[in-house]
């Protein structure tokens, strides 16, 4: 049974139901704005991640020439980052992925596709080739994903191919330049001898080294470009002998450096008076060569493994799966997926461009960095040291390679903004 009242319109009766309705509409719409700002409040303390599993994956050479150096130790790093966050953000399981792009761009390229329209891959970090680098940063923007650039070196990744969800974490060609030949290029070491891999980086590398040599009123006696992976580095040697160079600056890296190290030695071209200068060398590569071959050479690191009191806690639990130290390289991929999840947590998503605005934002600390800055460009601010290989004699120990030299403060080493040509930045100081 349903009981109807009747009233008619303008009565006393008419009029109190009327008032009685405004007054509850008005009452329900206060609860409803009131449940809307307290949801906007607390929106970023809620979980707002609706993704099942957070993936990130760690591209680089697992395989070939570069795999010792980063490869799958730098998996592992990634993987010890997720594991000291908790294994979680937000409460969502992060998962760490591995993929291996053999040093092939246009492989790298369907590799970056694949993860993010399959996997769901939401960050990409490492890399290890400038190449496949660049291509996977214009994929990851045009996927809003975000991509840490640790191992390759174009300063172009933060230049004119910049991207609002990339960044380089450890150094570049600008920088490697710039440091290597301020330290070294004296009145004894004036005549440099460019022995450089032909890919990308290598280009990049002699354009920035040349640079900055006759900055500082050196000079390029010759410079050879050799294939990527090769095993006979003779003519390009022999070249480099008869400049009578005062610094042999190798512009390779992974086995081509260690390779052509050697051979240099063998031929005779690491004289008394030869320095070698390396802009991109690991402890790995050290170690292969002995502290024999290695005395004679300087170079820049992000990270040794005995700095500090901070560089040796994680050195030793990353010895305890890899059963050696880590490289710069790997140390450098935890530092960077450590950031990227602090980053997640910040932004409440796993949105590109929200999470790097979050890592900017944040100053970036860990073992192996002291309050660095995250540039609007995407570049790390992080201060390098320069080291020199340790005589046989002052070697304590198998990994005990290394002796630093000094600290080169980021701000004197990294390129301006200003001068870097990054489009979505344009006009920054």
């Amino acid at each position: 049974m349903t009981l109807k009242i009747a009233v008619s319109r303008g009565t006393p009766g008419f009029r109190a139901l009327r008032n009685l309705g405004r007054a509850c509409l008005a009452r329900l719409a206060r609860s409803a704005l009131f449940a809307i700002s307290l949801f906007a409040f607390a929106g970023p303390t809620r979980a707002q991640l609706k993704e099942p599993t957070v993936r990130i994956a760690v591209m680089n050479d697992q395989t070939s020439v570069y795999s010792d150096d980063s490869g799958k130790g730098s998996v592992i790093a990634a993987q010890m980052a997720v594991d000291d966050f908790g294994g979680k953000v937000r409460g969502i399981p992060v998962e760490v992925l591995a993929l291996d792009h053999q040093n092939k761009p246009d492989l790298g390229a369907s590799l970056a596709r694949k993860a993010i329209d399959v996997d769901h891959v939401a960050a990409f970090f490492d890399i290890a080739n400038t190449g496949v680098s660049l291509a996977v940063q214009e994929i990851a923007k045009n996927n809003d994903r975000v991509v840490v650039h640790v191992t390759s070196a174009s300063a172009e990744l933060y230049g004119k191919a910049c991207s609002p969800t990339g960044a380089q974490w450890l150094y570049d060609t600008y920088s490697l330049a710039k440091g290597l030949a301020s330290s070294l290029t004296d009145e004894t070491h004036k005549k440099w001898f460019l022995l450089t891999v032909d890919y990308a980086f290598g280009h990049s590398m002699r354009e920035e080294m040349t640079h900055e040599v006759q900055r500082l009123n050196g000079s390029i006696t010759g410079s050879v470009r050799h294939p990527l992976n090769t095993s006979d580095f003779g003519s390009f040697l022999l070249q480099a002998q008869a400049t009578n160079p005062d610094v042999l600056a190798l512009l390779n890296a992974g086995n081509d450096t260690i390779v052509s190290l050697k051979q240099a030695s063998e031929f005779g071209v690491l004289s008394g008076h030869v320095t070698v200068a390396l802009p991109i060398f690991a402890i790995t590569q050290v170690h292969a060569i002995g502290a024999k071959l290695s005395q004679n050479v300087v170079f820049m690191q992000g990270y040794y493994h005995d700095y500090d009191e901070a560089s040796r806690a994680f050195a030793a639990r990353f010895s305890e799966k890899m059963k050696r130290p880590p490289s710069q390289y790997q140390a450098a991929v935890y530092s960077a997926v450590n950031h990227y999840l602090k980053g997640v947590a910040a932004a409440n998503s796993t949105n590109g461009i929200a999470v790097m605005k979050k890592m900017k934002e944040i100053p970036v600390n860990d073992f192996m960095t002291k309050d660095a800055k995250l540039r609007e460009d995407g570049r790390l601010m992080r201060d390098m040291l320069i080291v020199e290989g340790k005589t046989p004699a002052e070697s304590k120990g198998e990994w005990d390679l290394l002796k630093v030299k000094s600290m080169i403060p980021a701000a004197s080493i990294i390129r301006p903004i200003k001068e870097g040509g990054c489009a979505y930045v344009q006009g920054a100081q």
